[in-house]
């Protein structure tokens, strides 16, 4: 039963994951995208994957397939690099025509179509795969915080926040004072209140999580209005990205967290790119 590769290349990390034919993804990885700050070789990331597929107990000649989905450009080459030196596989990458590329079953309604990060679509492709909502708004906490909304069969828009990670650096860079930021929601209130917090470091982890929560909320019944004007209960709300299961803990917007969300798109599309080949 062959193994196929499956790559989520993001700016701060790359999760590999790995999915079989009859078992779907079975496992994910997180490596860094630029330790050090600068990318590594394509052997560097050859062996970063062999040693995945060790762990795994996957040999090299059991991968049947990479398919992959990036908004870092510079890395395509190296992983397209790694691939074949390592496992004699070329990387397909989504959204994309012919033999090379793979395409997400999704209709695109942006204003500039190509400009939609394939991560944002391979999501919503993901989402309107597993829910039969009419509408889906998913809340992408990764990097940035992306809002995409689907309608129907097809991915609308949406918007971009400040990621959390991104906005904790920030209030950490050049403030020497500040304590270390854990982004742990504390425990939950049974009224539902917030507790204030009472030093600093609370402060922080309680205004980082609870405002990003506060935020998702709102821009969540907002989008919901737009989407469906009188029907918003019908819109669901999905989660997906690292930080995902602690916010949605604090956001009764959110219906469902789904972690691995991208990584499951990147799966099914490859499935129906095998149903319906490339010409």
């Amino acid at each position: 039963m062959h193994t196929i590769i499956l790559l989520d290349v993001g700016n701060t990390n790359v999760k590999v994951g790995l999915a079989r034919p009859g078992q779907g993804l079975v496992s994910c990885y997180a490596l860094a995208t630029a330790p050090g700050g600068s990318l590594d070789t394509p052997d560097a990331w050859g062996l970063k994957l062999l040693d995945i597929c060790r762990v795994e107990n996957v040999a090299p000649g059991e991968v049947g397939g990479f398919v992959a989905s990036s908004v870092v450009p510079p890395m395509n080459p190296v992983l397209a690099r790694a691939a074949q030196r390592f496992f004699g596989q070329e990387v397909r990458f989504a959204p994309g025509q012919g033999p090379g590329g793979i395409p997400i079953p999704i209709a695109n309604s942006y204003a500039r179509p190509a400009e939609v990060g394939a991560d944002r679509l391979v999501t919503a492709y993901a989402a309107r795969e597993l829910c039969d909502a009419p509408a889906l708004i998913v809340v992408d906490f990764g990097t940035a915080t992306t809002f995409d909304c689907v309608l129907g069969e097809a991915f609308v828009g949406g918007l971009i926040c400040p990621g959390v990670l991104s906005s904790a650096r920030a209030l950490a860079t050049g403030t020497a004072k500040l304590p270390h930021i854990t982004l742990e929601p504390g425990p939950a209130r049974a009224d539902g209140g917030l507790d204030i917090g009472s030093s600093t470091s609370q402060s922080l982890n309680l205004g980082l999580i609870h405002g990003f929560a506060a935020m998702t909320g709102g821009l969540a019944r907002r989008l919901a209005q737009t989407l469906l004007p009188g029907r918003e209960t019908e819109v669901r709300v999905l989660a997906t990205g690292g930080f995902a299961q602690r916010i949605a803990g604090v956001c009764p917007e959110v219906h469902e967290v789904r972690e691995d969300l991208l990584m499951e798109g990147l799966w099914r599309a490859w499935l129906a790119a095998q149903e319906s080949p490339a010409p």
